[in-house]
């Protein structure tokens, strides 16, 4: 898992950049947020990662403040949210913005999104709503934690919506990824 990279930026465009680190350039897909915050900024910089595999790519997403790795990460555990409709909400406004509109039940940000109407972003604020105080008390290792069990059972053929649901039903009291992803496979074997 690739969870954070220092670099120099050698290309930048509105929807990634590419991070030349160490010789190896990673293509990062950002908000427009981080785009903005790019603009006038040192070349040199790290970013705060997501990695997500699929059967046909790899893409990194790449992200400067922590909170918006972590709001990204809540926004994929919902169902039929994938990376690139996550990083879609997180571009209609900043992170802070888009908890309280979530907090306040305002859909107007979520519907801006291509692909989201109404009724999806309902969904969205009714599963969000108790998690958004995640952000800030859960640490980035619960939160990557999930995200390895969701993409090791990926790795063994079940789809993102049964990795998800299996991982929903482990006990939120175990915290090793390993018996996690036990607990995952015992419920998917059912």
């Amino acid at each position: 898992m690739i969870s954070q990279l220092t670099g120099e930026i050698s290309f930048q465009d509105e929807n990634y950049i590419i991070l030349n680190v160490s010789g190896v350039g990673y293509k990062l897909f950002i908000s427009t947020e981080t785009f903005k915050s790019l603009k006038n900024t040192v070349k040199v910089l790290t970013f705060w990662t997501h990695l997500a595999v699929r059967e046909n790519s790899m893409d990194l997403y790449g992200f400067l403040e922590k909170s918006e790795m972590n709001f990204f990460a809540l926004l994929i555990t919902i169902s039929g949210i994938g990376p690139k409709t996550a990083l879609g909400i997180l571009n209609v406004a900043n992170v802070d913005t888009l908890i309280s509109a979530i907090s306040s039940e305002d859909t107007s940000y979520l519907t801006k999104v291509s692909g989201i109407g109404q009724k999806n972003a309902q969904k969205i604020i009714l599963e969000l709503k108790n998690k958004i105080s995640k952000i800030e008390s859960t640490t980035s290792s619960d939160i990557q934690g999930d995200i390895d069990v969701i993409e090791a059972l990926q790795a063994l053929g079940y789809n993102p919506q049964e990795a998800k649901k299996a991982l929903q039903q482990t006990d939120k009291k175990i915290t090793d990824v390993g018996k996690k992803i036990k607990e995952a496979i015992k419920f998917l074997g059912k």
